[in-house]
């Protein structure tokens, strides 16, 4: 997608009610890790015009200059230190798994606010030292949890928190990849720190808790396989399909399925659905896309579309993020979420 269309599509989108300071300058923000996911957040976070862009830093040198062409002002940095000493207040964090924990400590730790692809760390342990970086440096942290902000789920959590589906007492995830990563760290455990649920499980289980407002998870179990092995307990190689059962305190059962490179039949099947006492809902993704998604609302046998696409979600919870950090970058706690949905990861993967 064009900047320009980026630039539309954030136009249409209504803002929160966050403001720029009067008199104030943009904060500046440095972007370590400009692949393609990089820069797709880097380009939706200029297109906003609420930050500006004060360094751009990667590994590759073909990839860094692509990212200096959309920031050409930008200083083109070496390192993750050298970000942090050009006076910025923002972090962007698209490198590798395995670097997210203690690049994000270290940005904290020089006072620079953070927005980090999922996931933010490897293991709960992790990413609680993350959260607590943050609230003991009391500088925003962020998460790439982009899911929340398409149109359709944010349709459907606005139907369950207004009791529209009365009682949701069963939840069923799904998100099948059928390639799987091109990256060979996805396959490493130590890098990764797991596989087709760390990567495509955190979104599952974090729409299923920001749903319901997070409530308590009393008990998971759960089935791994790598290539159709089942796996053991903390499994020292990455699961390419993976089952789970959560069980809340609201009596809520969540079921989850997850995979990589599964003979799947198109590019993903991707849906969260919702099952509650006055009707149901879900969000799936359309012809097999990774982009385009429905929601729909379920009485009986009959059926109602409310959400369509197209919709520009990619890029939105950068977006979100950088406009709260114009407006107030101080430590928001609902962040400590992260750390709930990384425990949850971990009784998956029995360690």
């Amino acid at each position: 997608m064009t900047i320009e269309a980026f630039r539309t599509e954030v136009a249409r989108a209504p803002a929160p009610a966050l403001h720029l300071k009067s008199g104030a300058r943009r904060p500046r923000v440095g972007f370590l890790g400009v692949g393609w996911i990089g820069r797709h957040r880097m380009e939706a976070i200029l297109a906003d015009d609420r930050v500006e862009a004060a360094a751009i830093a990667d590994v590759s040198g073909e990839v860094l200059e692509a990212a200096a062409a959309l920031a050409p002002r930008a200083i083109a940095a070496r390192s993750l230190e050298q970000i942090c000493e050009l006076d910025v207040d923002g972090l962007v964090i698209a490198t590798p798994s395995a670097m997210h924990a203690a690049q994000a400590r270290a940005a904290l730790a020089r006072g620079i606010a953070v927005f980090c692809q999922k996931p933010l760390a490897r293991t709960s342990a992790e990413t609680r030292g993350v959260v607590d970086a943050a609230r003991a440096a009391n500088r925003l942290l962020g998460v790439d949890l982009s899911y929340r902000h398409t149109r359709a789920m944010q349709c459907i959590r606005e139907l369950v928190t207004g009791g529209e589906l009365g009682d949701v007492y069963a939840i069923d995830l799904v998100f099948h990849n059928a390639y799987g990563p091109d990256k060979a760290w996805f396959r490493d455990v130590e890098l990764a720190g797991g596989g087709c649920v760390i990567d495509l499980g955190t979104h599952l289980v974090d729409l299923a808790l920001w749903t319901l407002g997070f409530p308590r998870v009393t008990r998971v179990t759960s089935t791994l396989y790598a290539q159709g092995r089942r796996l053991a307990a903390a499994p020292k190689e990455v699961e390419d399909y993976a089952v789970a059962e959560l069980a809340l305190e609201s009596d809520t059962i969540a079921r989850l399925a997850c995979s990589w490179n599964l003979s799947a039949g198109c590019d993903a099947i991707i849906e969260a659905h919702f099952h509650g006492t006055r009707g149901g809902a879900s969000l799936r993704n359309v012809n097999g896309s990774f982009y385009d998604f429905v929601a729909e609302r379920y009485v009986g046998t009959r059926r109602d579309r409310l959400v369509e696409p197209p919709d520009a979600w990619g890029g939105r919870a950068a977006v979100a993020w950088a406009r709260q950090l114009a407006a107030d970058n101080r430590f928001d706690a609902d962040i400590e979420h992260a750390a709930d949905v990384a425990e949850v990861l971990d009784a998956i993967y029995g360690r």
